[in-house]
């Protein structure tokens, strides 16, 4: 009887790879789920296919490809169109900004005179007249104090008077200066400011979209179903030729004649070419395998001997060692 044969490794793969292939696809289809939301919706579809060359056979192999799209509401595709228009109108604004700060930079940072000029001329319209009364103030007191002018009491006085009067239009020039160059900074920088939120813009919102729940197709085990089947056969065939094999223990004839036998069934064939039946003795229910003594008879005649009966009877040891 022939061993069953082995399954082809690279029939097994290719079959495994397929089953795999499958699997994937389906899984990805049943994980597409579109959504649809108040301020758009998400869709999945398939676009085309991708190849690529599979390194086992060779041969190309062809898979859909799938595009997701998402779709902003009329409402929000409208805003979005004028945010978009917006923007493109403050990136043009920003970029002839941009070309007048090459030439505005070079320059180099200057303090307006005029504006510190201004600024000293508007403090000293406010102290002058101060200063002026606090003078005849100075002088009305020393005199009626009985220190009068030319003495040395009366000029220590005015002195340190005009030099309170000294130290506060020092300040006042210190003042105007510190002015004057925080406006020279503003000035010089409000370009820059103007560019730097031109350029910002407003940012651009997309929809959001909760996680949908994630589908798990099971593979199908292909390769182990293979080998299982060859397993399982293999077993069987095993178990038939030990039956056989167990008849030859003995080297002695058995009843192989084909009237004695009933239900006959063809199940397989020895390396020798002899056919193996199923069958059962005439007035027996227990089903057997073995050999019909007329077709071991045409090839093998020694093997075959004849009874007291006239049933032929079958050497099974010389039948299947000629195998």
């Amino acid at each position: 009887m022939k061993t069953p044969k082995a399954p082809d490794p690279m029939q097994t793969a290719q079959s495994q790879a397929a089953a795999n292939q499958g699997t994937a696809i389906s899984q990805q289809l049943l994980n597409m789920t579109d959504q649809q939301g108040p301020y758009g919706s998400l869709s999945y579809s398939q676009t085309g296919t991708n190849s690529y060359v599979d390194p086992l056979t060779g041969k190309t192999v062809t898979v859909p490809k799938f595009t997701a799209t998402t779709s902003l509401s009329p409402q929000q595709q409208a805003i979005l169109d004028q945010t978009q228009a917006a923007e493109l109108n403050l990136g043009k604004i920003a970029k002839e900004r941009t070309d007048f700060l090459g030439g505005y930079l070079n320059k180099p940072f200057d303090v307006n005179a005029e504006t510190e000029k201004k600024l000293y001329d508007l403090g000293s319209a406010r102290l002058n007249p101060r200063f002026e009364q606090q003078m005849e103030q100075q002088r009305t007191q020393l005199i009626n104090s009985g220190i009068r002018p030319g003495s040395a009491a009366y000029t220590a006085a005015m002195r340190d008077f005009e030099a309170n009067r000294n130290d506060a239009y020092n300040q006042l020039a210190l003042t105007g200066r510190q002015q004057a160059f925080q406006e020279a900074s503003y000035e010089r920088a409000q370009p820059l400011n103007e560019i730097s939120a031109l350029l910002s813009g407003s940012q651009v919102q997309g929809p959001q979209f909760v996680n949908t729940p994630q589908t798990s197709v099971g593979g199908v085990d292909y390769t182990g179903l293979v080998n299982q089947q060859y397993q399982s056969q293999l077993a069987n065939s095993q178990a038939k030729m030990g039956g056989l094999f167990g008849l030859l223990s003995g080297g002695i004839g058995l009843l192989s004649d084909r009237r004695a036998k009933a239900d006959i069934k063809r199940v397989g064939i020895l390396d020798n070419g002899l056919p193996v039946y199923s069958y059962r003795y005439k007035g027996d229910d227990v089903t057997q395998i073995g050999l019909m003594a007329d077709e071991v008879e045409k090839a093998i005649p020694h093997a075959v001997t004849e009874g007291p009966d006239g049933l032929k009877r079958v050497r099974y040891d010389i039948a299947v060692e000629m195998a």
